[in-house]
């Protein structure tokens, strides 16, 4: 939902909250509140300014006017006065973390980051290049959401299974850095021939790479860009005998059993682990599967697989998908099948977040 944003004069903003800080009592208190509340809404009161004023302050005018009504609620004076400090330090100030972009002065700002551990998202961004014509590709909300809460703009992402470029394409829309790395050549071509159809309003790097996520050389390839690390490191890697998607022995989708799969995932994730920085986050998206009526949990054992290499779980995040390209038109026949073998059909895929200690 496109949002109301106000362009405010940093200067007279602040000068009147100061002025509202200096009534007598609660009473005119909330009578000048109620004043500013009016102003705000005549988009001729110096209060507002225009693009061309290098030093006017956004703010989003539901999230502010819903500041300025806790201030009218307040109950004494002086629990007023700091909501009105509250709101001066978040147009004066900027707080961020270390490895986020987001201003914790500003934090009710930021509805669309989700900080819950369900994640249920009805639809695929399918905006600009982004297709959902590669069968086994993730949806982009799903590196869009990482790379805003752990990464920062000018920061390095690696994935180390591009696929169709998901992660690519957001990271040029963010303003972050990536390096994707892709076993199929076809895949490298048609990376290529998108990505530069997106607009690089930020001037990311972008480079896709045709090799072997357990074998190529990560720091020789950030060498190139004057680079020792990446900041977060997003996997999706093939489920191994649900889609095969080559003949190649080194596609994971190839394995031969899980311990073969969970073996040459591990090579992956060793082999990523020394260019992650230090206290940054690696993120794998994965879900389960069945072999011969029995449920392998295929993510929970590559879990403890990036465990075993010394990273520390932060969050196992559920995310919801509805239709998948096998199962689109055999609704019916998947429902009957699960209630002749006593299973339940998929309907999720685990995000787990792991930090390098």
């Amino acid at each position: 939902m496109k949002k109301n944003v106000l362009l405010l004069d940093p200067t007279t903003t602040v000068e009147k909250l100061a002025a509202i800080k200096n009534v007598a009592n609660l009473s005119e208190l909330k009578v000048s509140i109620n004043k500013l509340q009016t102003e705000l809404q005549d988009p001729h009161n110096p209060i507002h300014t225009n693009g061309s004023n290098l030093q006017a302050v956004e703010y989003d005018y539901e999230t502010l006017n819903a500041e300025l009504e806790q201030i009218v609620r307040s109950l004494t004076l002086d629990r007023a006065i700091y909501y009105v400090n509250r709101l001066i330090k978040s147009i004066t100030e900027t707080r961020t973390s270390a490895i986020n972009d987001i201003n914790l002065n500003r934090w009710k700002e930021y509805d669309e980051i989700i900080t819950d551990s369900l994640w249920v998202i009805d639809r695929r961004d399918s905006s600009g290049v982004h297709t959902a014509g590669y069968w086994g590709n993730f949806i982009p909300q799903i590196p869009h959401q990482l790379m805003r809460r752990y990464t920062k703009r000018g920061d390095w992402v690696l994935d180390t299974f591009a696929g169709s470029g998901t992660t690519m394409i957001e990271g040029q829309r963010l303003g972050r850095h990536v390096l994707g790395v892709e076993l199929q050549n076809r895949m490298v071509s048609h990376i290529k021939k998108i990505i530069v159809k997106e607009p690089n309003r930020y001037g990311a790097t972008i480079d896709i790479i045709e090799g072997d996520s357990s074998t190529i050389d990560y720091k020789a390839l950030l060498a190139k860009y004057g680079q020792e690390s990446v900041q977060l490191v997003i996997m999706h890697p093939p489920y191994y005998d649900i889609i095969k998607f080559s003949e190649d022995p080194r596609d994971l989708s190839n394995a031969h059993s899980t311990e073969g799969f969970l073996s040459m995932m591990g090579a992956v994730m060793s082999n990523a682990a020394p260019i992650l920085e230090r206290g940054r986050y690696l993120a794998i998206v994965i879900g389960d599967k069945y072999y011969k009526g029995d449920w392998i949990p295929l993510g929970f054992q590559t879990m403890n697989a990036a465990l075993e290499r010394g990273f520390s779980l932060k969050s196992i995040i559920v995310k919801n998908f509805e239709d998948t390209s096998g199962k689109r038109n055999q609704k019916e026949l998947w429902r009957y099948r699960a209630l002749v073998g006593g299973f339940y059909i998929f309907k999720h895929e685990y995000i787990f977040l792991l930090k390098k200690q």
